[in-house]
């Protein structure tokens, strides 16, 4: 990827992953929302992930932005935010 891209995507409530994750309360597990982003990467599969941070909890049915960016060494920097507010961050790289 040469230029920076966004996408769009949310998990709807019905998502498999959801019943245990928090009862009573569900939030999107990370690696839900770091698979979305690999995917959209091109990397599903066989990717690194140098580093992620979570800043806020994602909820079932909250439309998340990313905007992937590139970085030296094929490596690609990531920001996700809902609602204006930054939600999580990080990098992934090719294996």
């Amino acid at each position: 990827m040469s230029e920076s891209r966004a996408f769009r995507f949310s998990v709807p409530g019905e998502h498999p992953c959801l019943p245990g994750h928090f009862p009573g309360r569900p939030v999107v597990p990370g690696v839900v929302l770091l698979d979305r982003v690999m995917a959209a990467a091109g990397l599903a599969g066989a990717a690194r992930l140098p580093s992620a941070k979570f800043l806020r909890p994602v909820l079932p049915g909250e439309e998340v932005l990313v905007e992937l960016r590139p970085l030296e060494g094929g490596r690609l920097g990531f920001t996700a935010h809902v609602g204006g507010e930054l939600a999580f961050r990080g990098e992934v790289a090719p294996p």
